[in-house]
């Protein structure tokens, strides 16, 4: 997974080798404002209203350091409930995130370029985050992948498969071994950033890349917290043709929290769970229409299981260009888990609710750097009522690109 920064991050290091010894500093800011009319504002508390509104504001400072080096970040600054999956809690709070901050050098060998990057970086699995930026994001969701909860915990380890019965977020969290607190459900991959390292590599019509980090890209770890259990992800990708790419993914290390190690059973470490990924993306586009989508299989080893955790999930996502200011596109996802057995014989037929999300949004370049959009979303989650999660939806996008320092 790769966020549009980095996307961007590696634009400048291609421009650094085009350009030597050339130093500047820039500052690209990416402000929206949205709100939102939907029935999950009152899922916890009926008496709120269905309407609310938020903002974010991201901002992706690049460092040129001449020929080879560079600097890059990514942070960002929220009101919530701002995002779709924000709204299951009403209450206006701010978030700040680091979402990237890492070293990169780039270099040529032969007709290749390699860029290496040190840092905390978005994850090299998946391809969504290539567009996580609202003004690259034609729709106003995220798949299902990136942003779902699961009812599993790195820090709790469940009591068997009977602790999933009906599939339900609370219901999974039932545990006999935990750390205190509460403790969030993981998400398949963050969208946030992981300390490590990667190598990037493209050639004509392949591309590549490599990561090592501290934390798996289903539980973001700091280097302290994650020991000595170093995660890997592979990626790479060819083009078919212009316009026509495909690619695969995959990662696998452990995930649990080291704090678990003395509640595991007696001989085994967190290295003896791991989590695992392997996902095909693909990405077309020719005249006035494009399409994406991905689909990915996850595995989530626990103690006690003969059947882990295992989940599905996709989505198809198509844009068509009506007019040089206005587009329609639509997003189809689905997520399904599958059946879980302990090593007592309990099972249960699913270890969390299928999924199936529907969204469709139309933009407006009211200018070159202001987009409109209005969507609406259908999620029907397995046993909860349709309206309770379908959203109507309105963002403002502005782009700024004009803050940057020449040094030389």
């Amino acid at each position: 997974m790769r966020f549009v920064w980095v996307a961007a991050g590696a634009l400048c290091a291609g421009t650094l080798a085009a350009q030597d010894a050339n130093y500047g500093f820039s500052v690209p800011l990416t402000l929206s404002g949205g709100a939102m009319y939907t029935h999950r504002l009152q899922s916890g508390e009926p008496e709120n209203l269905p309407g609310t509104a938020g903002f974010r504001v991201t901002a992706y400072p690049t460092l040129k350091l001449g020929s080879h080096w560079f600097a890059y970040a990514a942070v960002q600054l929220r009101l919530a409930p701002y995002f779709y999956y924000d709204a299951y809690e009403a209450d206006h709070e701010f978030y700040s995130d680091v979402l990237q901050v890492f070293l990169g050098y780039s270099f040529r060998v032969g007709d290749a370029s390699v860029v290496v990057k040190a840092g905390r970086l978005s994850s090299a699995f998946g391809s969504f985050p290539l567009r996580y930026d609202d003004a690259e994001n034609p729709l106003l969701d995220q798949p299902l992948p990136y942003v779902t909860q699961l009812p599993l915990s790195a820090s709790q380890l469940p009591c068997g498969a009977g602790g999933f019965a009906g599939g339900g977020y609370r219901a999974g969290l039932s545990t006999c071994a935990a750390t205190a607190g509460q403790q969030d459900g993981l998400t398949p991959v963050t969208l946030y950033g992981l300390y490590g390292v990667e190598a990037d590599y493209s050639a004509h019509r392949l591309d590549g890349r490599i990561q090592v980090t501290s934390g798996s890209p289903a539980n973001a770890q700091k280097v302290a917290q994650a020991g000595q259990y170093a995660q890997w992800t592979l990626g790479g990708g060819y083009t078919i043709r212009q316009g026509f790419r495909v690619g695969v993914s995959g990662f696998r290390g452990p995930y649990l929290n080291e704090v678990l190690a003395p509640l595991l059973p007696l001989g085994t470490t967190p290295r003896d769970f791991p989590a695992s990924g392997v996902g095909v993306d693909v990405q077309w586009a020719r005249g006035r229409w494009s399409a994406t989508g991905e689909w990915q299989r996850f595995g989530f080893d626990i103690p006690n299981f003969t059947r882990s955790p295992r989940l599905t999930t996709g989505y198809g996502e198509v844009k068509s260009v009506l007019t040089p200011r206005f587009y329609l596109a639509g997003r189809v996802g689905w997520l399904k888990s599958g059946e879980v057995t302990d090593k007592w014989g309990g099972s249960a037929d699913e270890f969390t609710s299928d999924m199936a999300s529907y969204e469709i949004a139309g933009g407006c370049w009211l200018n070159r750097h202001q987009l409109l959009k209005l969507g609406y979303e259908w999620l029907h989650v397995e046993g909860q009522a349709s309206t309770q999660n379908k959203v109507l939806g309105i963002q403002l996008v502005t782009s700024f690109n004009k803050l940057s320092w020449a040094f030389r």
